[in-house]
């Protein structure tokens, strides 16, 4: 037994010194030059490592550093740079036959710069090109990559920034970047996992396959995957621009697929607090969006299939087309929802910076809807109609702002002004919203018609003819002018949506009847009328 053990204390020991003698008598760094030039052929872009050094036991070659360039048209900056680089090798080939075999590769504290031009190319579609020159679109087709094999490839605790050619808008920043591929190859599919902190606290996850590389554009290379978003800030996320004023949280369940030319994704978005214009408020209620949508990654537009906008029990539809190229993306949507219930909707008016009357909600009934949107997204266009029906506007007395007709026909709206019916044809863009045809019915008064404008600040200018309740068809025959007249009373609409100011006109509306009536247009003789609107009689 004693003799086993000194042998065995003798083996021990050798092998220490192997160890330790081991990095002294093969100096790695002779292989920098062979490991530079396997890295820049295979990516098709200059590659730089430090210093290297063998680590006996843990079978591999360490780097002090990590640089890979960019595609010079993009930018001279590093597309990648590391602080350290681990290379795992089969060591009995390194030992005896100075021969490199490579079994993975892991790359710690990683930082990505991903860059998009006008036309939408990205500075890593042509990784794996060995011209290294971003391909127009219309050439981005497949060719032999180079044959590369690797077991295992991570990246850990790196940083990745999203940023456009044209400085239009800050950089993306995503932290806590987790990357792992298992039997990478050019030419074959291999599984990807990857995970990423997102700007304001939340967090991405990645899990599929990816390949065979497409060695001439690397952006179409197939792809299957699930996609999983939590807490996604939408106001920092690279999906939205910032100007136009959207902001929200938003969860995402789904699945990407791509054959290299034809990219469909689909899946469930929930968005809570959301804003959809810069002057609006944060929702009350969640938002949720069930998708599919089918994109050309060589034309770079694509369109809405499936669009299945809920807002509570309220549900609508959307369809469309979107295309990408240039600093914008341009629409062309078409919104639809019947009998949709407005006690679900009033809580989203906010984010569509719609704005009640001050102490006042819309309750019950239903609202109908259709518009087309089109054009850029910072300049959009919205065409359409609304229709609402049974709902009440709860904490605004109509019949006191136009207390003057009210005081006529004894009738009064009460705190709440029901409405049967509500309908207008509608034009929203940046300059502000534009009603026509509108068609309001107020049982306890009557109906008002007309047109005018919002502002973008909220100001209304609207000219409206009221016929409350048989009042105006009945002063011509107080006038003494039986049947004739056209029966109704001008009202001008101004202040703000928030506080409206109702101005009706009365003694216009006797005075443009008796010019009708009159030889050459004269102005109202009956002047002892004007006490009857406010106006004090002659004495």
């Amino acid at each position: 037994m004693k003799t086993v053990l000194k042998v065995a204390g003798i083996v021990v020991a050798l092998l220490i010194v192997v160890a330790i003698a081991l990095p002294f008598l093969v100096n790695v760094n002779n292989f920098r030059p062979q490991i530079e030039s396997n890295l820049s052929s295979a990516l098709g872009r200059p590659v730089k490592v430090g210093n290297l050094r063998l680590g006996i036991f843990s079978g591999s070659v360490g780097a002090d550093q990590l640089s890979i360039a960019d595609d010079p048209k993009f930018s001279s900056a590093p597309f990648i740079q590391a602080t350290s680089l681990q290379v795992g090798v089969e060591l009995m080939p390194l030992i005896f036959s100075k021969q490199l075999n490579v079994t993975n590769i892991l790359i710690d504290h990683p930082e990505i710069n991903l860059l998009r031009d006008r036309d939408g190319v990205w500075n890593f579609s042509s990784l794996g090109n060995q011209s290294a020159q971003p391909p127009k679109a219309a050439e981005r087709t497949s060719s032999a990559p180079t044959n590369v094999n690797v077991a295992k490839l991570d990246l850990t605790d790196g940083t990745v920034t999203v940023g456009s050619t044209t400085g239009k808008r800050k950089p993306i920043v995503y932290d806590k970047v987790d990357v792992a591929v298992r039997n990478f190859s050019f030419t074959s599919a291999f599984p990807v996992i990857a995970s990423a902190g997102l700007p304001g606290g939340g967090s991405l996850k990645i899990d599929g396959t990816a390949g065979p590389i497409n060695s001439i554009d690397t952006s179409l290379t197939p792809v299957q995957a699930k996609l999983n978003l939590k807490k996604l800030d939408l106001s920092q996320s690279a999906l939205v621009d910032p100007e136009l004023g959207i902001t929200g949280s938003a969860d995402f369940d789904g699945t990407l697929t791509s054959d290299g030319h034809i990219a469909k994704a689909s899946g469930t978005l929930k968005a809570t607090s959301l804003k959809l214009v810069p002057k609006g408020s944060p929702a009350a209620v969640p938002v949720q969006l069930v998708f599919a949508v089918e994109h050309d990654l060589q034309k770079e537009s694509g369109k809405l299939t499936q669009g299945d906008v809920a807002i509570g029990k309220a549900l609508a539809r959307l369809a469309g087309t979107y295309d990408m190229h240039g600093e914008t993306t341009s629409i062309h949507t078409k919104l639809n929802g019947q009998a949709l219930p407005v006690d679900d909707l009033e809580a989203m008016l906010p984010a569509l910076g719609v704005i009640l009357p001050t102490g006042s909600r819309l309750k019950g009934g239903t609202l109908s809807v259709e518009l087309d949107s089109a054009g850029p997204l910072d300049k959009v266009v919205s065409t359409g109609w609304v229709k609402m029906s049974n709902t009440a506007l709860t904490g605004f007395n109509l019949g006191s702002k136009l207390s003057a007709i009210s005081a006529l026909t004894g009738k009064q709206t009460g705190n709440d002004t029901s409405i049967q019916n509500l309908s207008s044809d509608v034009r929203y863009a940046s300059d502000g919203t534009r009603l026509d045809k509108i068609n309001l019915v107020i049982p306890a008064l009557g109906t008002v018609a007309g047109a005018g404008t919002i502002s973008p600040s909220n100001a209304l200018d609207f000219k409206m003819v009221a016929n409350l309740g048989g009042v105006g068809a009945g002063l011509p025959k107080v006038a003494g002018l039986g049947s004739k007249g056209t029966g109704g009373i001008p009202v001008t609409i101004t202040g703000t949506t928030s506080n409206p100011t109702f101005m009706p006109d009365m003694k216009g509306m006797v005075n443009s009847q008796l010019k009708g009536l009159l030889p050459g247009g004269k102005t109202n003789p009956l002047g002892g009328l004007g006490g009857l609107f406010g106006k004090k009689k002659p004495n």
